[in-house]
C-alpha cells in the first residue's frame, strides 16, 4: 500500500514521473543482476571445486534477495515507486514472450488452457465462498478472497474493490493473504513438481491454473524450467482474460443487493477491465507465425523478455514484506491458505486429467 501512495505523489510531480522511477528501477535491476550473478558464480565455483551444489535458477536467487532486503531493512520511501513498476515489466515481458511461441502451438495449448481455466475459476470461486461462510467472513472480504484466487490475484482484488464497492480493510486483508501465499507457491510448487517428476508442460499449466499473482505463476513455472515458465505464462494469460467477465458478475450481484453501484454500460466496463498486455501478447506471436521477423529478431525479443522478468522477480522479493503481511490477521489467511492448498490440488488434478486426455 506504501507503493500505491508513493505512485499517486510521484503522479503530481508532472515531468519528473521518470526521474522519481530511477531509484527504484535501478534497485529492481541490481537485485535482478544479482541473481543471475550468483547463479553463475556458484555453479562455476561447484564445478571448479568438484562440489555437489543444486543448480538454482536466477529466479530463485533474485527472489531471495529481493526478500533479505525488505524482511531484514527498511528499503527507503524513494525507492518504493520504482518498485512497484515490477508489474509494468511483468506485462513487457509476457508481450515479448509472444516471440517464443507459434501460433499453431499457442492455439493447441491456448484452448486446453481456456477449457480448464473455466473450471479452474468455476470451481474456485464456490470453494472460497464455502470457506468464507464457514470462518464467518464478512460477505465483500470472501469476494474479494474469491476474485483473487480463482483469477489473477492482487490485480483481480485491486480491479474489484471499486467495483462491488468494498472496504480499504476488506481489500488490505485479501491482498496480504493472497500475496503471502503466492511466496509460499514459489517455493512449494516446484519442489512438488521435480518430486513426482512432472514434465514441462503439465507442470506450466499446473503453476498458471494454480498461483493467484500473475509475478509469481511465471516465476514458479521459470524455477522449474525455461519451458515450464513459457506454458505457464500462456495459461496465466489464459486465466488473466477471464477478469472483466467476473469483476463484472460480481459488480452486478453487489449493485442488485444494493450495496454497490450499478454499472450502466456492460461493454465500456468489460473493455476497462480486461487485461490489454494480453492483446500485444497475442498480437507478437501472431507477427511471429507469419515470419515476419527474422530469426536473430525474435531472439532478441526473447531475450529481452527474460530481461524484463529479471526486473519482475527482484519486485516480488522487494515488495514481499513477511512481518507488515502477518499483523492483518489470522482468519483471511486460514480461509485464503485453505483455499489455495485445495485450489492447488484440485487444478493438479485438471492437470493431470488433460494430460491423459490430450496428451499435453
Amino acid at each position: 500500500m506504501a507503493a500505491s501512495a508513493s505512485i499517486s505523489r510521484a503522479e503530481n510531480k508532472g515531468p519528473l514521473n521518470v526521474l522519481w522511477l530511477i531509484p527504484g528501477v535501478a534497485l529492481l535491476a541490481v537485485v535482478g543482476y544479482g541473481g543471475k550473478f550468483l547463479e553463475k558464480f556458484l555453479n562455476t565455483y561447484a564445478k571448479t571445486h568438484h562440489l555437489i551444489f543444486p543448480n538454482l535458477e536466477y529466479v530463485l536467487w533474485a527472489i531471495i534477495i529481493g526478500l533479505i532486503i525488505s524482511n531484514l531493512f527498511s528499503v527507503p520511501e524513494i525507492f518504493q515507486p520504482g518498485i512497484a513498476t515490477y508489474e509494468f515489466w511483468l506485462k513487457v515481458g509476457i508481450v515479448l514472450l509472444g516471440s517464443r511461441f507459434v501460433l499453431a502451438d499457442m492455439l493447441k495449448l491456448g484452448k486446453i488452457s481456456l477449457i480448464l481455466v473455466v473450471l479452474e475459476i468455476s470451481l474456485s470461486l464456490l470453494l472460497m465462498h464455502f470457506l468464507g461462510r464457514v470462518f464467518k467472513l464478512r460477505p465483500k472480504l470472501t469476494s474479494l478472497l474469491a476474485m483473487g484466487s480463482s483469477i489473477c490475484g492482487v490485480s483481480a482484488i485491486i480491479a474489484a474493490k471499486g467495483a462491488i464497492d468494498a472496504d480499504d480493510e476488506d481489500s488490505t486483508f485479501a491482498i496480504s493473504a493472497i500475496l503471502a501465499l503466492g511466496a509460499l507457491a514459489l517455493f512449494t510448487f516446484p519442489l512438488i513438481g521435480h518430486s513426482l517428476h512432472l514434465s514441462d508442460n503439465v507442470f506450466g499449466l499446473w503453476a498458471g491454473l494454480g498461483v493467484d499473482n500473475t509475478a509469481e505463476a511465471t516465476a514458479t513455472g521459470a524455477l522449474y524450467s525455461d519451458a515450464a515458465g513459457k506454458v505457464a505464462v500462456l495459461a496465466k494469460t489464459a486465466r488473466n482474460a477471464m477478469i472483466g467477465f467476473v469483476v463484472l458478475a460480481y459488480a452486478i450481484y453487489w449493485a442488485k443487493q444494493g450495496k454497490a453501484g450499478v454499472v450502466e454500460n456492460k461493454a465500456a466496463f468489460l473493455w476497462n477491465k480486461f487485461p490489454k498486455f494480453v492483446l500485444g501478447f497475442l498480437l507478437i506471436s501472431l507477427l511471429v507465425s507469419l515470419h515476419l521477423f527474422t530469426k536473430d529478431q525474435v531472439s532478441a525479443l526473447g531475450n529481452l523478455s527474460r530481461w524484463a522478468f529479471l526486473l519482475t522477480f527482484a519486485g516480488v522479493g522487494l515488495r514481499t514484506n513477511i512481518k507488515a503481511m502477518s499483523k492483518q490477521g489470522l482468519r483471511p489467511f486460514i480461509v485464503g491458505a485453505l483455499g489455495e492448498v485445495l485450489i492447488a490440488a484440485l487444478t493438479f488434478g485438471l492437470v493431470i486429467g488433460a494430460n491423459r486426455i490430450w496428451g499435453l
